[in-house]
């Protein structure tokens, strides 16, 4: 992808006056600000109408940026050499000396930290002095944004400026992992549970958090607005019938996720697909059976929290 320096440069400028900006990232769209001021953290917040005690995920270029504000273990190091940059978060303990915002972590001594992949997002960080706090650029418990259009759709111009990357590649949320204590995992995402539990010979389950502890966690969240009716195997006449397999009779409601049964096909089809129904003014989702395994687990994790039941 060819990175243009005006868009970087423009980029810089805003962020060290403490606006926000939207950022391309493999996973969605980041509202970005400067994790250390907490003049650009509050505009965050403010932005997406986010509840203060919910958390943000702060994006580092490398380690050694990290290691000013964070310990590190071994389970980390051996993840970070293994999927970084990639769509996998880490919960960690924060150092006594410490630059982040006491807004990001709402007062906690653990942070969550990523290292983004995408190629424009990477070099910003390089240039940038200090790291981004960035939550996905949508309004609090909407749908997470996969384009530059997206972003303008939730915020138009109200937001300073939102760098143009193309579409998200992974389509869904990092994965998260809480390493201040016993690894756990905290949101299925971008990195399967079984490739973190190879990689730190750990068996690793997941059971969702219920309070909004660490970032991620909100019970409603990625929400069209629109009632979710899961495992259908015939859909009402007037609903929006999400499907990962092709059928013999097409109709004007059926959605395919995947028309093949691929599944990190479906996952970085949704949040495109679950915008495109609420553009339309559909009243009711439904969805056939989802397998619940690899990319299958995210996909149904994703949509039962963005049911408005």
């Amino acid at each position: 992808m060819k990175i243009r320096n005006s868009s970087i440069k423009k980029s810089i400028h805003f962020l060290k006056k403490n606006e926000c900006i939207g950022i391309p990232t493999e996973t969605v769209y980041g509202l970005a600000a400067n994790a250390y001021s907490n003049k650009a953290v509050l505009n965050v917040f403010k932005l997406k109408k986010r509840p203060k005690n919910n958390p943000l995920i702060v994006h580092y270029h490398d380690i050694k940026r990290l290691q000013k504000d964070c310990y590190t273990n071994n389970s980390f190091l051996k993840l970070y050499k293994k999927f970084c940059p990639g769509p996998l978060t880490f919960i960690l303990k924060l150092k006594k000396e410490n630059s982040i915002s006491r807004y990001v972590t709402n007062n906690s001594n653990n942070l969550a930290v990523r290292f983004p992949k995408h190629p424009i997002t990477r070099l910003l960080l390089k240039k940038l002095n200090f790291p981004l706090a960035a939550p996905s650029a949508n309004k609090s418990t909407s749908i997470s944004p996969v384009t530059r259009k997206d972003v303008i759709e939730e915020f138009g111009t109200k937001i300073k400026y939102v760098i143009n990357g193309g579409r998200s590649k992974v389509g869904l949320e990092s994965t998260i992992i809480d390493l201040t204590n016993k690894p756990k995992i905290l949101r299925l995402g971008g990195i399967e549970i079984e490739k973190i539990s190879d990689t730190i010979k750990l068996n690793l389950i997941y059971r969702r958090n219920k309070r909004n502890k660490y970032p991620g966690q909100s019970k409603l969240h990625y929400s069209p607005g629109i009632p979710i009716r899961m495992n259908i195997k015939q859909p009402k006449k007037n609903s929006a019938y999400l499907l990962i397999n092709k059928r013999k009779k097409n109709n004007k409601n059926f959605f395919y996720l995947s028309k093949n049964r691929n599944l990190k096909e479906a996952g970085k089809n949704l949040y495109k697909i679950l915008r495109n129904i609420k553009k339309k003014r559909y009243k009711l989702i439904e969805v056939e059976k989802i397998p619940n395994i690899s990319f299958g687990k995210v996909i149904n994790d994703r949509l039962l929290r963005a049911s408005t039941k």
